[in-house]
């Protein structure tokens, strides 16, 4: 099992209003800046019942990240989407059913600032 996550990001303050707005649907608060022990930059966590999701300055690795975020329903997907796009996300997949995955996979793809692939999934019958 995962605990959490880190991904480098160009800009800390652009990234940081991005992944505030487009997670809060989600349940995510974000921390004050400190600084990363792994990059020794600053970094901001985001967390929902526990740290999960960092983001750090630093240098982008290519290949973009993905990264999939739990959503508690489909109307849940709906709002990431919406909350991201309009924080400045670019559509990457818009909210519905991708059964190619399988067949209750409701998901929701945003490209973020750096375009990293960024989704929202709920994936049971609804």
């Amino acid at each position: 099992m995962i605990d959490h996550i880190l991904i480098n990001v160009s800009n800390l303050k652009v990234s940081k209003a991005f992944y505030e707005r487009a997670l809060a649907p989600l349940g995510y608060k974000v921390s004050p800046e400190f600084i990363c022990d792994t990059t020794q930059t600053k970094a901001v966590a985001f967390s929902g019942t526990q740290v999960e999701f960092m983001i750090a300055q630093g240098p982008l690795k290519m290949p973009p990240n993905h990264v999939a975020f739990q959503a508690k329903s489909r109307a849940v997907v709906k709002e990431f989407y919406k909350a991201a796009i309009n924080a400045g996300g670019r559509d990457f997949g818009k909210p519905k059913l991708y059964p190619e995955y399988h067949k209750d996979y409701f998901g929701a793809f945003v490209l973020d600032p750096d375009g990293h692939n960024i989704e929202a999934v709920y994936q049971e019958e609804e």
